[in-house]
């Protein structure tokens, strides 16, 4: 009787044992604010013919309203199980974001060795997002929609994730980090459709963070439920207007990025330049090409109040379609200025503002319009968006 006792004694200690090593985080930030648009799009008998708009948001400001699970299991040796699925929020209607997708932000489950790095499965960011970002104002001013580069064209406001992907991320070696991603598209009769890959590193040594990155997706408009541009909705598609809808016959997808950022006091300095192209963008087989160009400062006058600037400018190159027309010759200058104010360590309010100019020919052959971020296109060349906001992380 005393044995079975003592069976049952050590066999409870090591249950509780074992769950001690296992972990479960529920995290989320809920973050809403009064936006005003200067030139909404509004579309009357076909024509888009502006307006302002006031309406309230939760999924454009500094971070979008999110919940999620992490979980992670030791299994010893320094090798770990982790999960995360995280969702995001529309507080207005109560609806999932990133299109109506119930865990569109993230979703993933893979093994992390202290040794050997991570290796994780399902619905994650590019290479581009996990390097390149960090060093771009939308990385470390204010990770808003209304920093984006225009549509978003180099995904670095990650409004596009990537199904279906297999990604591997090393262990830090004295500052430098590297990864690469393998996405397999899931079209039936055709193995690379819809798929893609990419690969990126990044480098910190105190002041200065270096990354760089690179993705490439083929046929990303092609089967419905596996195309990277129409089936990553984060309340629009990453074909964003006239800006690059011309564009959605393009055969391929393919972004090259390089940033950097130095801490200096209480003033970070960052730069970042993109190179977007869609592969056989318009009939008769010519790519099409975007350049962008980023610089940013954020300066923290005390630990609980920082402000924020950021100018880009985007250049589209001219492509020649079969019938001889020109498109595409387009530019676009963004000005963006965002003041945040912490109340505690999990609570801030803030003022937001960006302010864009484009000019030339558009992917459709029209005269360019502004459109930023991904909030639709303006029925003019200027736009101008302010938000005042309230944020609340848990």
């Amino acid at each position: 009787m005393k044995r079975i006792i003592l069976a049952t004694a050590i066999t409870g200690t090591i249950s509780i044992t074992a769950h001690a090593q296992s972990s479960v985080t529920l995290y989320g930030i809920i973050d809403e604010g009064v936006q005003y648009n200067s030139n909404a799009k509004n579309v009357v008998g076909r024509t888009n013919v502006g307006g302002r708009q006031v309406a309230l948001d939760s999924t454009d400001g500094p971070n979008g309203s999110r919940w999620g699970l992490r979980g992670a299991e030791d299994l010893g040796g320094g090798l770990k199980a982790i999960f995360t699925l995280e969702s995001g929020i529309n507080l207005n209607n109560g609806a999932f974001a990133q299109g109506g997708t119930a865990f569109g932000r993230q979703a993933f489950v893979g093994l992390s060795s202290s040794q050997y790095g991570t290796l994780t499965m399902g619905r994650q960011y590019d290479s581009v997002v996990t390097y390149v970002q960090p060093v771009s104002a939308y990385g470390y001013i204010a990770g808003s929609t209304l920093l984006d580069h225009p549509g978003d064209l180099d995904n670095l406001g990650n409004t596009a994730r990537t199904n279906n992907a297999i990604k591997y991320g090393s262990p830090n070696f004295n500052g430098l980090t590297v990864g690469a991603e393998v996405s397999l598209g899931g079209q039936a009769g055709n193995v690379t459709g819809g798929g893609g890959y990419s690969a990126g590193a990044a480098y910190a040594n105190g002041p200065i963070v270096l990354g760089v990155g690179y993705n490439y997706v083929k046929d990303p408009t092609g089967t419905a439920g596996t195309a990277f541009f129409t089936d990553n909705q984060n309340g629009a598609t990453i074909l964003g207007g006239s800006l690059n809808s011309g564009y959605a016959a393009a055969t391929s997808y393919q972004v090259v990025a390089a940033g950097g950022s130095y801490k200096i006091g209480p003033a970070t300095i960052g730069m970042t330049y993109s190179n977007t192209q869609y592969g056989n963008a318009v009939s008769g087989g010519a790519n099409a090409t975007f350049n962008v160009g980023e610089v940013g400062l954020k300066w923290e006058f005390k630990q609980n109040l920082y402000a924020g600037a950021a100018y880009d400018y985007t250049k589209g190159d001219s492509v020649t379609n079969a019938s001889g027309q020109t498109v595409g010759n387009q530019h676009y200058n963004q000005f963006s200025l965002i003041t945040d104010y912490s109340l505690s360590r999990r609570t801030d309010v803030y003022v937001l503002g960006t302010v864009q100019k484009a000019s030339g020919i558009g992917s459709t052959g029209v005269a360019a319009v502004a459109n930023i971020g991904n909030l639709g296109d303006s029925s003019d060349d200027r736009q101008a968006v302010v938000r005042v906001g309230l944020r609340h992380r848990f």
